[in-house]
């Protein structure tokens, strides 16, 4: 049994608050990963068309003998390139991906970005309705959305997205977005949560803390999620790590250590800014 905590979703979808990233991983080494991932006990697993791994993931999934059951499996249509999604090209491409994936269902899919100025979000989100509607996805949810996009997302559709998938760290902490979060039941997912390995980890807060409490770093930022009621979904492909960052359960942050953590926000992006990001 995974020791992970879950959280409820807005639609009463427990999802996992700890899961395991394939950004950037090749697909013929996901199913590598992922087995390993597996086997370390995540359960909750996180990849997106984009990443060109979903084939290879499906393999470790239909590898691992788990039942598709205590599986918690997210994809995220790719909104890219110059399309200007259709709800027939979106419901093609939710096809294509459980496909690849080789199941019946996800637990979640997202839209990858909002890409305001091709303004199809609208579009694609009622196309995810149906797609929710039809049980084929357990959840929906967005990623990297500002709050002009929720607004108007609840302003003219009739589901509130479960989940916004965004950059969050300490470095890039996201108050004002995460409160948007809270006032409308929206569960808080972390992408990058360990900040791409851009400095955050020799942060000399974070190794004080680190040594404060016999943890590396990386232990020490997923256990700042955690304890902020972030999902946090930290990649690697080195099976040492991917247990190291699942080893996150046994220790609690106190008050002045999560007030130190907070303190170390910038403000400042390492990946696309939302508002522009159109490729």
């Amino acid at each position: 049994m995974s020791k992970v905590p879950s959280i409820t979703l807005n639609n009463g979808t427990a999802m996992p608050q700890l899961g395991f990233g394939v950004w950037q991983v090749p697909d013929d080494e996901a199913a590598t990963a992922v087995g390993h991932a597996l086997d370390a006990g995540y359960r909750s697993i996180d990849t997106a068309a984009i990443y060109g791994n979903e084939e290879g993931t499906g393999k470790a999934l239909a590898a691992s003998g788990i039942a598709r059951a205590d599986l918690f499996i997210t994809t995220k249509l790719w909104n890219g390139a110059s399309e200007t999604w259709t709800r027939d090209g979106v419901l093609r491409e939710f096809d294509t991906s459980l496909t690849k994936l080789g199941l019946d269902y996800v637990d979640l899919y997202l839209i990858h970005w909002p890409r305001a100025m091709r303004d199809d979000y609208l579009t694609i989100w009622r196309a995810f309705e149906e797609i929710s509607e039809s049980g084929r996805a357990k959840a929906i949810g967005v990623s990297n959305f500002q709050p002009a996009h929720l607004t108007r997302l609840l302003a003219e559709t009739s589901v509130v997205p479960a989940v916004n998938q965004i950059e969050l760290h300490p470095h890039f902490q996201q108050p004002d977005l995460r409160a948007v979060h809270a006032k409308h039941g929206i569960a808080t997912e972390a992408w990058s949560p360990l900040g791409q390995g851009k400095g955050l980890l020799t942060d000399p807060v974070l190794v004080r803390l680190a040594e404060k409490h016999g943890k590396s770093p990386a232990q020490i930022v997923l256990r700042w999620h955690l304890q902020l009621g972030n999902v946090v979904i930290p990649k690697s492909v080195t099976p040492s790590r991917i247990a190291e960052n699942f080893d996150v359960f046994g220790f609690e942050l106190d008050d002045a250590d999560l007030s130190e953590i907070a303190a170390l926000d910038k403000g400042t992006r390492l990946g696309p800014d939302p508002d522009t990001f159109d490729i």
